[in-house]
């Protein structure tokens, strides 16, 4: 038992740090948060863009910084971008309704009409794409503390009401922590890219001068196979696959949330 009680505590001090002296540091990302807010407001969006970039290249992953960033992107046009960066923020804040919106308006203006891709899972453990990974953490280092509570609570006494009680955390404490670890696997095995550039052609092979096979546009979500000298084997929902320039993509996935900053 003093094993798992280790344990819990240990993901609670991961959820919660101690103050380690940054206070200094926050300020300043709040304010430079704070000063792309405002030219964003007036509508100085490449000024925008560069605070909140500016920003992430500090090591700030905050669920509405990307929100904001896609939101600056999508004003310049630049669809490709914006989508990237409302998937990064939908990993942050899952549950956000104005950024479900604008996602789902942003898709709608993608030129390939192409089905989500959905791994088995996902299909599987469908609440995980509702929850970020610190949030399935916290639920599981709570029903931890509960379930062996009340396990110590009928080591000493044995009221009837306890073994329901324990039964039903047993079940949860499974569940929660099948979904830790399912949640972490999605995280580090998605290879989702997003395409940047207006128009890229997909060709038979990582050589330019290779066939054309088929054609993507600024916004499309596609499977980033492996990667050679500078180019990038891709595979779609419908399992077509084809090679484009590194370049032309960037994965969802660059970070791992709960490991970066926050203000």
């Amino acid at each position: 038992m003093q094993g798992w009680i280790r344990l819990t505590i240990c993901l609670l001090l991961f959820l919660y740090p101690l103050d380690n002296g940054r206070g200094t540091e926050d300020a300043t990302g709040e304010t430079l948060f704070f000063t792309a807010n405002q030219a964003y407001k007036e509508e100085r969006y490449r000024k925008a863009v560069e605070g909140y970039r500016r920003l992430i290249e500090n090591g700030y992953r905050n669920g509405h910084l990307y929100f904001n960033l896609g939101n600056a992107y999508f004003r310049l046009n630049d669809l490709g971008r914006a989508i990237l960066n409302y998937e990064r923020a939908h990993l942050l804040i899952p549950r956000d309704a104005d950024l479900n919106y604008n996602l789902r308006y942003a898709r709608d203006r993608t030129r390939d009409a192409l089905p989500p891709s959905e791994d088995y899972v996902s299909q599987t453990f469908f609440w995980l794409n509702e929850f970020t990974l610190s949030e399935l953490l916290g639920g599981f280092a709570a029903v931890n503390l509960l379930f062996w509570g009340i396990l110590a609570l009928r080591l000493v006494r044995r009221p009837e009401w306890s073994y329901y009680v324990w039964l039903l955390l047993l079940i949860s404490w499974l569940v929660t922590g099948l979904s830790v670890g399912f949640k972490w696997y999605q995280l580090d095995s998605d290879d989702r890219a997003v395409i940047l550039p207006e128009e890229v052609s997909v060709l038979a092979g990582p050589d330019s001068e290779d066939t054309v096979l088929f054609k993507l546009h600024a916004g499309t979500i596609v499977r980033q196979e492996r990667r050679e000298d500078g180019w990038s084997l891709i595979r779609l929902p419908d399992d077509k696959r084809g090679w484009v320039a590194t370049k032309v993509i960037e994965n969802i996935v660059a970070f791992h949330p709960p490991l970066t900053k926050r203000f």
